[in-house]
């Protein structure tokens, strides 16, 4: 049993005051992030989220459960720009309608998302990984010209602690565990600074140290980043959950805490038994 503090979250304000979009700014002064209001998806007749409404709050730690085809993955995929919604309205912040933008603006804006393989470039060094995740001017000249500054490698070497892979920095990606791999592949979500960041099922296949030290960097995240789980481990939820929100057939079936959710007779009618 993975056990761990989950003291309420000290929501670091500075790190959502200053994220520029184009000509605005990330406005989270009622204190969500993401709102989702009645949206719903629908593929060849088969309705994969049904007026689903969710609010993200600024600096949270949400984990989203759920059986498969619950609509998970539909959901990050509407937040992220994948999936254009039939009806309904997703907006980050108070005014800024990710409905209106592709998938790499709503990148640029501050929203990143890591799958559930990782995808990390194996014959390059951890460091390299990182400096290649960095956010910057990408053109083909820009690439060409470009050097690290030392507040980027001030922020590669943050980021190589916050994931523990300080040691390895020199070392080919190819080499690492599984896990290790999972965390150099959160560690280049960082190096992009989102505000919001989807993690779907970061634990799947590590070993119980792994996922024990998954969720220590997970909880070393909330307040600076609102960050939105999708995993099917419930003890590794349970450790670091403070809300879970429960989808069932596309809509929200019920939210609260994770003793909440495992008492409520629904949730165990559709999802976890017993």
């Amino acid at each position: 049993m993975i056990e761990l503090t989950k003291e309420k979250p000290n929501i670091d304000e500075s790190a959502f005051d200053g994220a520029m979009y184009h000509e605005g700014v990330v406005d989270t002064r009622h204190g969500t992030i993401l709102y989702l209001e009645d949206v719903s998806v629908s593929f060849d007749g088969f309705r994969a989220l049904n007026q689903l409404s969710l609010y993200i709050d600024a600096g949270e730690l949400r984990c989203l459960i759920g059986p498969n085809g619950a609509g998970k993955t539909t959901l990050m995929d509407v937040i992220t720009g994948k999936t254009r919604p039939d009806t309904g309205s997703v907006f980050f912040g108070q005014t800024i309608d990710l409905l209106k933008m592709d998938e790499a603006a709503i990148a640029e804006a501050g929203i990143g998302r890591k799958f559930q393989k990782p995808s990390v470039f194996e014959a390059l060094t951890v460091f390299e990984n990182l400096e290649l995740a960095l956010k910057a001017n990408k053109s083909t000249w820009s690439s060409l010209l470009f050097r690290l500054n030392g507040e980027q490698r001030d922020l590669i070497g943050q980021t190589l602690e916050t994931i523990g892979l300080t040691a390895l920095a020199g070392k080919r990606a190819g080499i690492l565990s599984h896990g290790q791999k999972q965390w150099l592949e959160i560690g280049m979500l960082l190096m992009q600074e989102p505000l919001v960041m989807l993690v779907d099922e970061p634990v799947a296949g590590m070993t119980h140290q792994e996922v024990e030290r998954t969720a220590e960097l997970l909880l070393s995240l909330q307040g600076k980043r609102s960050i939105v789980v999708v995993e099917h481990d419930m003890e590794f939820i349970r450790s670091i959950a403070h809300k879970v929100t429960v989808l069932h057939e596309g809509s929200v079936l019920t939210e609260g805490t994770m003793d909440e959710v495992q008492n409520d007779p629904r949730v165990i009618q559709v999802y976890l038994g017993d």
